[in-house]
């Protein structure tokens, strides 16, 4: 019997780009709200309870909200909003860190679908905790360069205007206040000690995210930057996540390298004295959508690169 799918939320840019992967799959069914009826609670409700698997794409309080009304055990929700990222009885959805995250993924009813910048800076951060390479009280700074479309429609309309504001011709950094709500994630999820200095900036480009976490070698434990290319090597081995050696365009690393893809790229530069961990992907791909169709492939067993575009 077909898995009954519905979007909460499906007009938003998370939204549509989960609806267009699961478009045409003969293995589930995508049931929908009339648009008069998309925020009638009572619809709402009854929807979220009807479904097998729900797919949140909503603000915080919204997403909270809509966990709440549902009284059916059985369903199971994948919310793509930062309310549930750090929650315990929560799956985080970044299957590649290890099979204790694909099994919590697998056996869990409710599961977090990972933040955009977060992804990246987890995805080279926690393996080198894990091994005991870096240390849990190593303090860290991380830069992500993202296209606007991070920013939902609200700035996809001011990036995209006739009569945009010239400030926006240029990058700009973001976030300032050092309170971005990935922080929390990226600690709990790494075992981090502290919060890294994180330094986020949104460019004109639509889509496309670059991480990345320089070091000193001062900074680990033991090793060095062979040691932890071979880590990296070991942990991502699949279209979805890869390690990449030499990936760079004749010395620059743009952010548009992953644009349309859902996979994630893992590259290291620089030399033995100054390391650089980079991690390249879409911020609507990897970082948002694909992420969520790749935790709804595990827990409905198939292929994990299902409807993926890799």
């Amino acid at each position: 019997m077909k898995k009954k799918i519905f979007i909460d939320g499906k007009a938003g840019t998370t939204g549509l780009r989960i609806e267009e992967r699961l478009l045409g799959r003969e293995d589930i069914e995508l049931i929908s709200l009339p648009d008069g009826l998309r925020k009638d609670p009572e619809a709402r409700k009854e929807m979220l309870n009807r479904a097998d698997i729900v797919f949140l794409c909503l603000p915080d309080a919204a997403a909270v909200e809509a966990v709440s009304m549902i009284e059916n055990e059985n369903t199971v929700v994948i919310d793509a909003s930062t309310a549930h990222r750090t929650q315990p009885d929560w799956a985080y959805g970044l299957a590649e860190l290890g099979r204790e995250f694909e099994k919590k993924i697998t056996e869990s009813h409710r599961i977090a679908v990972p933040g955009c910048h977060a992804s990246g800076f987890i995805a080279l951060v926690y393996p080198l905790i894990k091994s005991g390479i870096l240390p849990k009280d190593a303090l860290l700074t991380a830069h992500s360069i993202t296209g606007y479309s991070g920013g939902g429609k609200s700035m996809i309309g001011e990036y995209e205007s006739d009569d945009r504001c010239r400030l926006l011709d240029a990058p700009r950094q973001y976030g300032i206040a050092q309170k971005h709500k990935h922080l929390p994630e990226m600690v709990k999820i790494t075992g981090l000690e502290k919060a890294p200095i994180f330094c986020p900036i949104v460019a004109d480009f639509y889509s496309g995210m670059e991480v990345t976490v320089p070091l000193f070698k001062e900074q680990l434990s033991r090793g060095g930057i062979e040691d932890i290319k071979r880590i990296y090597k070991e942990l991502y081995t699949t279209p979805i996540i890869s390690y990449v050696e030499g990936g760079d365009e004749s010395g620059f690393l743009s952010s548009g390298a992953r644009s349309n893809s859902d996979g994630m790229q893992i590259e290291v530069h620089g030399n033995e004295d100054r390391i650089l961990l980079v991690a390249r992907y879409d911020n609507l791909g990897k970082g948002a959508s694909g992420a969520a169709v790749e935790c709804l492939n595990i827990k409905l067993g198939c292929d994990k690169a299902t409807a993926l575009e890799l």
